[in-house]
C-alpha cells in the first residue's frame, strides 16, 4: 500500500486537497492528524489531563467558560473541553517561551496521535486500499515523511495569499495572531523545496495561488502520475505476498533516509555560503 504524505502550512489549502483526494473518482482513505489530535485531547483522555495539569495553573481561560449549557465538570462529567484559542495563544509565536510551551504540547499530543495513525494505517491495509493519505501538518518535523512513498506539499508562492486566507477563515484572529501562527510553522516554500529535492515521482508540490478549479486540476494530474509509478495491482501483490510488502516498505524507508541525509547536507552547504 502506498503512503502519500500530505502536508503544507496553515491556510495553504491542504484541507481542500485532502477533500479532493477523498472524493470520487479518487476516494482515497484519509488519516487526518488534526482530527486525531483533537480526539486524543478530548475530556477524560490522558492527553487532556496532561494539558490541564501543565497549562491550567498559568492559563485561567484554558477551558471553555461555564455556562447554562456547559457545567463546571463538563456535559458528561469528564471536564470542560479545551479553549483552543486560549491554548493557541500560549503555544503559537516565535519567542523562546512560546517555543518551549509548544514543545511541551507536542510531547503530549504526538505520541498519542502516532498510535491512532498506526491503527488507521492497519485498517486501510487489510481493506486492500492501493494508497492511503497521511494528512500531517508537521510531516517532515514529525518524521512521517520517512514512511511516505510520495510526499505531496500544498504551497503558495505569495505569503500575503496565505495571510489573507487565514484571516478570512478565522476572522477572530488579529493580524499579529495570524502572523504568529504562520511563523510558528516551517515556511511552506522551504517545505516545497525539500519536497522537490526528493526527486521525480517521490515529491510533488501542488501550488495553490489560484482558483479551486485550478487546484483540482493540479491534484488530478498529480495523482494520475502517481498511479503510473505505483499502480493498484502492485498493492495487491504486497498484500497477498507479505514478504514482498515488507521488503518494499523497507526499501522506501531506506530511500527516504538517504533523501533526508542529502537534504541536511544541502542545508549545511547553503548555510556555509552565507
Amino acid at each position: 500500500m502506498l503512503f502519500i504524505g500530505l502536508t503544507g502550512s496553515i491556510a495553504t489549502g491542504k484541507s481542500t486537497v485532502s477533500s479532493i483526494l477523498s472524493s470520487p473518482p479518487h476516494s482515497l482513505p484519509i488519516i487526518d492528524a488534526d482530527i486525531l489530535a483533537r480526539k486524543v485531547v478530548e475530556p477524560g483522555t490522558s492527553g487532556y489531563k496532561a494539558i490541564v495539569k501543565h497549562f491550567g495553573p498559568t492559563t485561567p481561560d484554558l477551558l471553555v467558560p461555564v455556562s447554562e449549557s456547559m457545567p463546571a465538570d463538563g456535559p458528561d462529567g469528564k471536564g470542560r473541553p479545551l479553549n483552543r484559542p486560549a491554548l493557541g495563544r500560549r503555544v503559537f509565536g516565535n519567542s523562546e517561551e512560546r517555543k518551549k510551551d509548544r514543545d511541551v504540547l507536542n510531547h503530549i499530543v504526538h505520541p498519542a496521535v502516532r498510535k491512532e495513525v498506526y491503527r488507521s494505517i492497519f485498517r486501510s491495509y487489510v481493506k486492500g486500499h492501493w494508497a492511503v493519505v497521511l494528512d500531517v501538518p508537521l510531516l517532515f518535523e514529525s518524521g512521517w515523511d520517512r514512511l511516505s512513498g510520495v510526499v505531496m506539499v500544498v504551497a503558495v508562492r505569495d505569503p500575503e495569499v496565505q495571510m489573507k486566507r487565514l484571516r478570512q477563515r478565522d476572522p477572530h484572529l488579529s493580524r499579529e495572531d495570524a502572523q504568529n501562527r504562520v511563523l510558528s510553522q516551517t515556511d511552506v516554500r522551504l517545505k516545497a523545496k525539500r519536497c522537490e529535492a526528493r526527486g521525480k515521482g517521490k515529491g510533488v508540490v501542488i501550488w495553490n495561488d489560484g482558483s479551486k478549479e485550478e487546484l483540482k486540476a493540479n491534484v488530478d494530474a498529480a495523482l494520475a502520475e502517481i498511479r503510473k509509478t505505483s499502480p493498484p495491482w502492485w498493492n495487491w501483490v504486497c498484500l497477498l505476498v507479505p514478504p514482498v510488502g515488507v521488503a518494499a516498505g523497507a526499501w522506501v524507508y531506506w530511500q527516504n533516509i538517504r533523501a533526508n541525509k542529502k537534504w541536511k547536507e544541502m542545508e549545511l552547504d547553503e548555510k556555509s555560503k552565507l
